[in-house]
Parts: C-alpha cells; sequence; structure tokens
C-alpha cells in the first residue's frame, strides 16, 4: 500500500500534490468499466484483500457512489486502503462548504473497506455505528483530500477501524471510526 498521504504530506505540498494527482491518473487509466457492482461469480474464492485489488486492477468495476460523489480507490493493503476525493461546489450545503455527508461518505468507504481487506472469502461486513468529527471546512478551493483508512481490530463477528481525511498539505479535515458486523452473507 502506498504511505505517501501520511509520509509526503507535510514536507512539500506542492509535490504531494503532483504526486496524488499521478497516482489517481494511473488508478482511473486502468479502471475502465462502467460503475456497477461486482457478480457473485467474480468474487467466488477471492478474499476481501483480493477483491479489492481486483478492483483497484480495474478487473471489478468500481461502485456508482464513487463517480456520484467524485473520489476513488487509490491504494490498498491488508487493513489499510487510502481513498482520494476531489471536493466540488456541487457537494456543497447551503452554507457554502462542503456537506458533511460527502466527508462521511468518504470516511465510511475507507474504513469498511479497510475491515473488508481482512476478511476471508465468502465473508461480508455492515457498518453498525459511524463516529464523525469534522474538524475544518472543506472548499472546492481544495484540490484534493485522502482518506486513510486502517483496521483496529477484526474479530469473528465484529470489527473496528479508524480514518483520516487529510488535504495534501497535511492538513486534517475530519477523523472518524467505525464498528462493523462482519457476517456469512446470504446469497444474492
Amino acid at each position: 500500500m502506498s504511505h505517501h498521504a501520511a509520509a509526503d504530506t507535510p514536507a512539500n505540498p506542492d509535490a504531494t500534490l503532483a504526486l496524488w494527482q499521478a497516482e489517481e491518473a494511473a488508478v482511473r487509466a486502468r479502471i475502465q468499466a462502467e460503475p456497477g457492482v461486482a457478480k457473485l461469480s467474480q468474487l467466488a474464492g477471492l478474499d476481501g484483500l483480493q477483491q479489492m485489488q481486483a478492483m483497484l486492477d480495474g478487473l471489478l468495476p468500481p461502485p456508482p457512489i464513487a463517480q456520484t460523489l467524485d473520489f476513488t480507490l487509490i491504494s490498498v493493503g491488508r487493513g489499510e486502503v487510502v481513498f482520494q476525493g476531489t471536493p466540488k461546489f456541487r457537494h456543497y450545503n447551503p452554507l457554502g462548504t462542503v456537506h458533511g455527508g460527502w466527508f462521511a461518505t468518504l470516511l465510511d468507504s475507507a474504513l469498511g473497506c479497510a475491515v473488508h481487506t481482512t476478511l476471508a472469502p465468502g465473508r461480508g461486513y455492515t457498518t453498525l455505528e459511524l463516529k464523525l468529527n469534522l474538524v475544518r471546512a472543506l472548499s472546492d478551493k481544495v484540490p484534493l483530500v485522502r482518506a486513510l483508512g486502517r483496521v483496529r481490530h477484526v474479530g469473528r463477528q465484529m470489527a473496528t477501524a479508524e480514518a483520516d481525511l487529510l488535504g495534501h498539505d497535511g492538513k486534517l479535515y475530519a477523523h472518524a471510526s467505525t464498528t462493523c458486523l462482519v457476517f456469512d452473507p446470504p446469497a444474492r
């Protein structure tokens, strides 16, 4: 997994922004599929990390929500993921800043997918609790932000994770935590 978001951010914001833009362009070049939902046959026998890696490699479709809210998966590792988002005017609330729901969706994606990377083949999860702290307003003047999700604990039926939402200049915009239910999903 790439740790550029945490390691490179404070030293040189312009270089970090250029790196983040290049990493996103490389991911988007690999992901040519239309947004959608993977078929069970595509997921058979793959653990959660393999599923997330297949999405990152363009072998599985990206989820529609990522297109709707202008964010993308950037990197995955066991228990860790990075999503990158572009705050836009269309994400604004009536007060003239990015809506808290945009923060929450980006962070929830990072949290849940971090948990997903730890699951055995055939296992599923769902968010039971999402705790979000917005610490700084966000506008479309911020070119990119990254949500870094990390697993804290995974058990047979429950998992916890935490995530930070950072700007390319190292500013913290929000942080969140989750509790997820882990289960054997019904056939769909």
